[in-house]
């Protein structure tokens, strides 16, 4: 569980402390008061944490296209240190069929540690925009509750 998230919880948790700690009126119907300028200090501070969390998914973004531009580099440089090989061997025709199918089988080689190290990278981002999704979304679906509730308790102090 990543620090933000944490604190964004913890957040949550204490505005749920605001709401219990909130005192009750006979025959309202389970309706509380509760310190609003409180539970207001709570939700911009997990408004703030959110973005947070969205600069994170970002990162994490831009290292996956790092991470494929890397894999793209190495399997160019092999290639080129595996043609290299290939070119010094030209002059004895057996060597040269050798040099060949070891330049194949470094490039293809090359090729399949590229796509596994793509796929990798893919996977783990995925991952990671997955779990940030699930957490942005149950922050969210606690923060409509929360309001949801705070507008319904303000509603029935006016009346």
């Amino acid at each position: 569980m990543s620090t933000n998230q944490a604190a964004i919880e913890d957040l949550i948790d204490e505005l749920y402390d605001v709401l219990e700690k909130g005192w009750s009126m006979p025959l309202m119907g389970g309706k509380s008061f509760v310190d609003t300028e409180e539970a207001k200090q709570i939700l911009d501070e997990i408004r703030e944490a959110i973005p947070a969390e969205i600069r994170k998914a970002k990162a994490i973004v831009a290292d996956r296209a790092q991470i494929i531009s890397e894999a793209q580099r190495e399997a160019e440089t092999i290639v080129r240190v595996a043609e290299d090989k290939a070119k010094t061997l030209v002059n004895q025709e057996e060597v040269v069929r050798q040099a060949q199918a070891r330049a194949n089988d470094i490039m293809a080689q090359a090729q399949v540690k590229f796509r596994e190290m793509r796929q990798a990278s893919n996977d783990y981002v995925e991952d990671i925009m997955r779990r940030a999704d699930d957490t942005m979304a149950q922050a969210l679906a606690e923060l409509r509750k929360t309001r949801q509730s705070i507008k319904s308790t303000q509603q029935n102090n006016q009346q």
